[in-house]
């Protein structure tokens, strides 16, 4: 396996280099308004979709939320989530066939490493597969180093309670950097840094503090490997932002791994989700407890400001969204008859707003091409694609009306300028203050 992924290294270097050009995605000046279309995101603007590991594979190795799972028996079983890891042929075909650009997807450290004096070459086999067929359907790999997933055995170490844990991580990183460079895939060090670190603070007694400074450590360590080896490389760890709150709840991690950062990756799902500062400062980045995120406050025009907040604070580098999407209750309409293709709209016409506004926005993942295990429950439904783990046993894909329509999205590189959103702005307070009431934006 390991010679076949060697031969698909020149087809792969050639199959991607269209699609992001080392020199253009760092550019410091956004593109001139002639070079984009009003109303139009233009054809270098780089659509996605999103999945993680764990969340979709099944057929998990031991790790820390296998473990978790076991110690919370009101949790939805994990069984073999939506069973990717056989079926990631057909739903990377699905995603090739919404003529986006990039695939997002994790690999599981806990697969790769089974015991911490060996690697599995079988496990390293199943993502050679994975990412060359990737590269093949014609879309370029984004690899996700750590989706909130570590092996049994750096659980039972303590986890990032254990200083050790940093080299353990570090060293992992490099082989799959050495293994994976040559294809020239796009890096996300560490998902949503601060929304990992709440959840081992519940489940593992983490102190928060320590782990942020341990995250960023093999961020940075990370960056400066990947750079070494994959000249030209992106490299970022994307944030779940957090409306009314983003400076102090993602802020101490960007003060510590911003200088090593090629774009800014945003995630982005929810408007304000209580008036109440406190409640809001302990939010969990972009994925909150998963009983009731359907009833979440959902304002598409709040990614605006997302972007305008890292624009202002890194002018010099482009915007990525990484992760951004809608969940329904285990697929169910919404009770304000909102879809999941309106809310896919208004996003995009407020992404366009932001880009018309001067903004470097260079792409967008849809999170997610498929429904997956939302970190304990099956309930919320992210997917264009539905799955119905735990009534179908055949675990069949079954499109959303939002699939025709990120489709036509991407295959015009945006919406039309004369679009106007389904959802109009709410009232200021509730979006994304302070900044959503100095400076509103309103439906042209």
């Amino acid at each position: 396996m390991r010679t076949r992924l060697s031969r698909l290294v020149a087809a792969a270097l050639a199959a991607t280099s269209t699609l992001l050009p080392v020199a253009g995605i760092g550019a410091a000046t956004p593109p001139a308004a002639s070079a984009t279309t009003p109303g139009v995101l233009g054809p270098d603007f780089l659509w996605g979709v999103a999945a993680s590991g764990f969340q979709s594979e099944g057929h998990s190795a031991d790790s820390n939320w296998l473990r978790y799972i076991e110690a919370n028996p009101d949790w939805d079983r994990y069984a073999q989530a939506i069973d990717f890891r056989s079926r990631y042929p057909n739903d990377i075909a699905l995603a090739a066939g919404l003529g986006v650009k990039v695939f997002r997807v994790g690999l599981e450290w806990a697969r790769l490493q089974p015991t911490p004096d060996r690697w599995d070459e079988a496990g390293f086999a199943f993502y050679d597969d994975l990412i060359a067929t990737i590269v093949q359907a014609g879309m370029r790999p984004m690899l996700t180093l750590d989706h909130w997933v570590y092996p049994g055995w750096a659980a039972a170490r303590g986890g990032w309670r254990n200083p050790g844990i940093v080299e353990d991580w570090l060293a992992n990183m490099r082989m799959v950097v050495d293994r994976y460079a040559g294809l020239n895939p796009l890096w996300v060090t560490v998902n949503e840094p601060v929304a990992y670190i709440m959840h081992e603070v519940r489940q593992n007694d983490q102190n928060p503090e320590e782990m942020l400074d341990r995250v960023a450590a093999v961020h940075n360590g990370a960056y400066d490997y990947i750079h070494q080896v994959q000249p030209g490389a992106q490299v970022t760890s994307n944030v779940g932002y957090v409306a009314g709150a983003e400076t102090r709840v993602n802020g101490p991690l960007i003060e510590r791994i911003g200088a090593k950062l090629d774009f800014i990756g945003v995630d982005y799902y929810f408007g304000l989700q209580s008036d109440d500062a406190e409640t809001v400062a302990q939010a969990d980045g972009s994925v909150p407890p998963p009983v009731g995120m359907w009833d979440l406050p959902v304002r598409p025009e709040g990614i605006y400001y997302a972007l305008q907040h890292y624009s202002r604070q890194f002018p010099d580098k482009p915007l990525w969204i990484v992760e951004n999407g809608m969940p329904t209750e285990d697929g169910k309409p919404r009770a304000d008859g909102y879809t999941r293709s309106d809310h896919l709209r208004d996003t995009v016409y407020w992404i366009q707003r932001a880009k018309a506004d001067g903004m470097n926005i260079i792409g967008y993942n849809y999170w997610s091409l498929t429904d997956n295990y939302e970190w304990g429950s099956y309930t919320p439904r992210f997917g264009l694609y539905t799955v119905d783990v735990l009534s179908d046993p055949t675990l069949a894909r079954r499109p959303t009306e939002a699939v025709d329509t990120y489709r036509q999205i991407v295959t015009a590189n945006g919406l039309p300028a004369s679009y106007r959103p389904v959802r109009g702005p709410s009232e200021c307070h509730l979006v994304d203050p302070p900044a959503s009431c100095d400076s509103p934006v309103t439906v042209d």
